[in-house]
């Protein structure tokens, strides 16, 4: 019989957390300090908020936000998959990996933190006056 057994991940492991959240600093900074050959993504402000990868780091999947709403978000989707092999090739310079991984781009997941906290706060009848 084989001693090895195969549990179910409960969640990404450390390494995939750590490698996460350096490729979310990285595009932070790339896209802040408008390095990419792009007028179209330089002229936004996008936020990186969460980046997760697959368990052999070859895929990442970055969701993002424009800030405060100043473009739609599929316009700043669409500009950052334009532009995701350089985005890789800058990952690349900046970052000690093996393989540069795959970006791939998708909008914020709604933080379940905002909703709890919305529940709190019923909204307010409006009074007639």
């Amino acid at each position: 019989m084989s001693s090895k057994r195969s549990f179910p991940a409960a969640g990404p492991s450390q390494r995939q957390l750590r490698v996460g959240e350096l490729i979310r600093r990285t595009l932070s900074d790339v896209l802040n300090r408008a390095e990419i050959h792009d007028p179209d993504l330089n002229r936004m402000s996008i936020t990186v908020g969460e980046v997760s990868c697959s368990p052999d780091l070859k895929v990442a999947t970055v969701y993002v936000m424009p800030l405060m709403g100043s473009v739609p978000v599929e316009d700043a989707i669409a500009a950052l998959a334009r532009n995701k092999h350089e985005l890789r090739r800058r990952l690349s310079k900046e970052m000690v990996l093996k393989y540069a991984p795959d970006l791939r781009f998708a909008r914020t997941k709604p933080s379940t933190g905002w909703t709890r906290r919305g529940a709190c706060f019923p909204t307010r009848p409006s009074s007639a006056t």
